[in-house]
């Protein structure tokens, strides 16, 4: 077997060889157990502003007995003393070990090997400690522990990345994110906000009455979205498999089972291009309730969203900065949000009157701009030429929350036709998308329970599949079945969870907000 790259480097040779020393003298460098009292955040906490004692009555005894784990980060002889920097996921304390009273778990010191002189020697920036000792406040008010035991806990074999370059390049931060959480506070943040998020969602959703289920990752007919697919197989009975590319279909179908509010938290997976916004690994909410329609769910994220916020922030208002220029934007997403018709956003941001347009002078506008393929604008029917112009000419100007209403049924075939009779007649649906910065957030609809138009419309989207296009949904039988038996009106919203995390920790790539995005190899 090849041996790695990284037993190679120096620092792992030099490591290896403490390592192998350190065993020679007895000492496990990994024990099984250790049980921190606090962590250096809540020591922070407990003790700001607060009067303790200094280094004397801490030598002594005299001051609150703590214990203390994390990773050294600094270390510092100064004769008599030294001090260190133990660091974890809340942050980081000082630590004093003294020449006479600082004691290593296992080792025996000596005139010539003194417990100081045994950690600078042996443990290295980067190794795992744990610390028993006495808190106290240096002359500069820093909460520090006088350290009267050192436990090795972890020795490493490999360095940190340098304190001061740290890790510019954004590949090895993507790929190795263990080591940007030890570099960087800021990415700790990040996905500590993360999780706050999933907690919010979950709460409000609990709160308003939905019920949070699970359902299959792996399906024998995949659906709910215009999406290609991650192909496998199951081996145990030799059949072909889809990883879902949505979470709609299966929540549909506890409707039908009487369920009257679900939601769902869960991964979802599109064999599709990777770039700013997009990860073919996602996270996806959907949520969906009897009795509901579009207007119903459009109540319904606004609500989340300003919750989410005001949780947060203590304010609807969130601003950012361009990563371009700099310049700063300021959002509210304080419900009621602006709802636009499709065709009203092309006609306010694009000068487009789609209504006074033929296809062929569409067609003209949309290959005029140089950005979409003549071959697909060519065969597009009128409502994909509608969604195509308003991807051109609007999407980018909705800075502010807007809900985009009242799509062509092209863009879709899982949408009740409009109840509008004029817009029923023009094969418009109930839909409507989120648009946050020029970024779609959020997909609903009113949904489609007439199990005969169904039909026909996923055997339209079925031939379209059987004449090359890898986005369309393919027929399913099994989920046409459940709505013959009966699928109440019912409203359904979907929302991309990273795209949120994204918005509420402001950062611009959802790369920042995935622990391990998706990477090209050598990238």
């Amino acid at each position: 077997m090849t041996e790695p790259e990284y037993h190679k480097h120096e620092e792992f040779i030099n490591r290896s060889q403490k390592l192998a020393e350190i065993q020679a003298l007895g000492i496990d460098p990994y024990p099984p157990k250790f049980t921190p009292s606090a962590t250096p955040h809540e020591l922070q906490q407990r003790w700001e502003g607060k009067t303790l004692g200094h280094s004397e009555e801490a030598a002594e005894g005299k001051t609150e007995s703590v214990c203390v784990a994390g990773r050294m980060v600094l270390f510092r002889a100064m004769g008599k003393n030294a001090f260190a920097h133990l660091q974890d996921e809340t942050g980081r304390i000082q630590i004093m070990i003294n020449r006479d009273l600082t004691q290593v778990e296992g080792f025996q010191p000596t005139p010539e090997m003194t417990a100081i002189k045994f950690i600078e020697k042996k443990i290295d920036l980067g190794d795992i400690v744990g610390v028993e000792g006495n808190l106290f406040l240096t002359q500069k008010g820093e909460l520090t522990v006088y350290a009267k035991r050192v436990t090795i806990l972890c020795k490493t074999l490999l360095p940190l990345p340098d304190k001061h370059s740290g890790l510019a390049d954004k590949g090895t931060r993507y790929r190795k994110r263990w080591l940007d959480l030890i570099a960087s506070p800021d990415v700790v943040h990040i996905f500590q906000m993360r999780s706050r998020i999933l907690q919010l969602i979950r709460q409000y959703f609990e709160r308003v009455g939905f019920m949070e289920v699970e359902t299959p990752v792996l399906q024998n007919v995949y659906g709910g979205a215009q999406a290609k697919p991650f192909i496998t197989k199951l081996n145990a009975l030799e059949q072909e498999m889809f990883l879902r590319i949505s979470l709609e279909i299966p929540l549909k179908k506890l409707l039908v089972g009487g369920l009257l509010k679900v939601f769902e938290i869960g991964k979802v997976f599109r064999n599709e291009g990777i770039d700013r916004t997009h990860n073919p690994e996602f996270t996806e909410l959907e949520a969906y309730a009897a009795y509901y329609d579009y207007n119903d769910m459009m109540v319904l994220t606004e609500n989340l969203f300003e919750e989410i916020a005001l949780k947060l922030f203590g304010s609807t208002k969130l601003t950012f900065k361009s990563d371009v220029d700099g310049a700063e934007t300021t959002i509210d997403v304080k419900a009621p949000w602006k709802r636009l018709s499709m065709k009203d956003s092309i006609k306010l941001y694009g000068k487009h009157d789609v209504d006074n347009l033929t296809d062929d002078a569409m067609r003209k506008i949309l290959i005029d701009t140089g950005n979409v393929d003549p071959k697909e604008v060519g065969k597009a029917p009128r409502g994909a030429l509608i969604a195509m112009l308003f991807e051109e000419f609007a999407e980018e100007h909705l800075i502010e929350p807007h809900h985009i209403i009242d799509h062509p049924i092209e863009t879709t075939p899982l949408c009740k036709l409009h109840r509008n009779p004029e817009l029923r007649k023009e094969h418009f649906v109930e839909r409507f998308e989120t648009f946050i910065l020029g970024n779609e957030f959020c997909n609903s609809y009113t949904e489609l329970n007439d199990p005969v138009l169904q039909r026909k419309l996923l055997v339209e989207q079925s031939h379209k599949r059987a004449a090359g296009d890898e986005e369309a949904s393919p027929l399913d039988e099994e989920f046409i079945e459940s709505i013959c038996q009966g699928l109440p009106p019912a409203g359904g919203l979907g929302i991309g969870v990273d795209r949120l995390v994204m918005l509420f920790t402001k950062v611009h790539s959802i790369r920042d907000v995935l622990y391990f995005p998706i990477m090209r190899p050598g990238e």
